[in-house]
């Protein structure tokens, strides 16, 4: 038998290392994109979109749709299995698109991402806010629930989605006034006497969320303290399928420190150090200091659109430019780090790594 010289050893190993690594390029996933239509309650409802990010290995290439540019695979076929489904939600006035390199990177990651555009509450459309603070509260986290209902009941993606003992892996991603949707379903309760009584003190403090035109929407942010009704607690709209969130600069005002102390989920909270429209120590800090199990990570030197893609056209907002930032802040930067972030935080605790308290 023929013995191998440590040289040749060495050259074949060196081989076959760099052959395995090219294997895994190539299996590598891209992102791929696609749109789909959840019909109204109602027949008169309009319907939700909703657009789909999730692993394929067809080629993505960039495809500017309005402001925003999508890095994906048009249409591509998905993979026969990927490791969860991620619910995400825009901010107030927003887009289902404000996110996407951060859909995209989960996406990559191997997770099916469901980004809706809130009905009522999107950037063509503002009547949810106008029909008061318990309609807007209220049906901000039982659209994301109807998003999950119609994904779980979906041909192409029921098998498709992981599964364990515990059920599906589903996590809910969300910013701003979509930072509190993603918090109620993780159990967290609205009380909306508290906007009134946090405005009544902290109104110049907390001068954009309560806002004297109460009633107006503007793209991505959060509610201008809205009208409360007299019945203003709100029942709790946790969705128990919800296993991980994270809140990016969330509206936190409304909920009771009582259901913040009650969640068992693993919860990441963002905050933007210099948020001028939802007030860190009102909001993010708050919502934090009540949750014993929730990790709070501050962004130095970051606004409170830092957690958007920058879009390529202005967005006016009462806080500026959607796409302005801080001297010396790399939006393009931080986005990339964050999303190797969250891909990390939705790995650990939908697997089981970090279990609920």
């Amino acid at each position: 038998m023929r013995t191998m010289s440590p040289a040749s050893f060495f050259r074949q190993s060196l081989l076959l290392a760099s052959g395995l690594l090219l294997s895994f390029q190539l299996m590598a996933a891209q992102a791929g994109w696609r749109q789909i239509r959840i019909p109204g309650v109602a027949p008169d409802d309009a319907p939700t979109v909703v657009a789909l990010y999730y692993p394929t290995q067809a080629p993505a290439r960039a495809t500017a749709m309005g402001p925003f540019t999508v890095q994906a695979a048009i249409q591509a076929a998905p993979e026969d299995k990927v490791k969860g489904l991620i619910l995400l939600s825009h901010g107030l006035g927003g887009t289902e698109l404000g996110h996407s390199s951060l859909a995209e990177a989960l996406a990559r990651d191997g997770y099916l991402v469901a980004a809706l555009r809130h009905p009522g509450d999107n950037w063509q459309d503002g009547s949810l806010l106008k029909k008061g603070a318990a309609a807007y509260f209220g049906e901000r986290p039982r659209q994301a629930s109807r998003v999950i209902d119609a994904l779980l009941q979906d041909p192409l993606w029921k098998d498709r989605i992981a599964r364990d003992d515990r059920g599906y892996r589903i996590g809910a991603l969300g910013h701003s006034a979509g930072g509190y949707t993603v918090l109620a379903l993780a159990g967290g309760q609205a009380d909306l006497s508290r906007i009134t009584t946090h405005c009544t003190s902290e109104r110049a403090a907390d001068p954009i969320f309560c806002g004297v035109n109460r009633g107006d929407a503007s793209p991505s942010g959060a509610a201008n303290a809205p009208a409360v009704p007299p019945a203003s607690l709100l029942p709790s709209l946790r969705d128990p399928r919800v296993r991980a969130v994270v809140s990016m600069a969330p509206a936190g005002v409304p909920f009771t420190a009582s259901s913040l102390a009650q969640v068992r989920v693993p919860t990441r909270i963002y905050e933007a150090e210099q948020d001028r429209f939802l007030v860190p120590r009102f909001h993010a800090e708050w919502v934090a200091s009540n949750m014993p199990a929730a990790e709070l990570r501050r962004i130095p030197n970051a606004w409170h659109f830092a957690f958007m893609d920058t879009p390529s056209m202005p967005i006016q907002t009462p806080d500026g430019n959607i796409a302005d930032d801080p001297p010396g802040f790399d939006r393009q930067v931080f986005l990339a780090r964050l999303g190797r972030e969250i891909q990390d935080f939705f790995d650990k605790a939908l697997s089981g790594e970090a279990r609920p308290q």
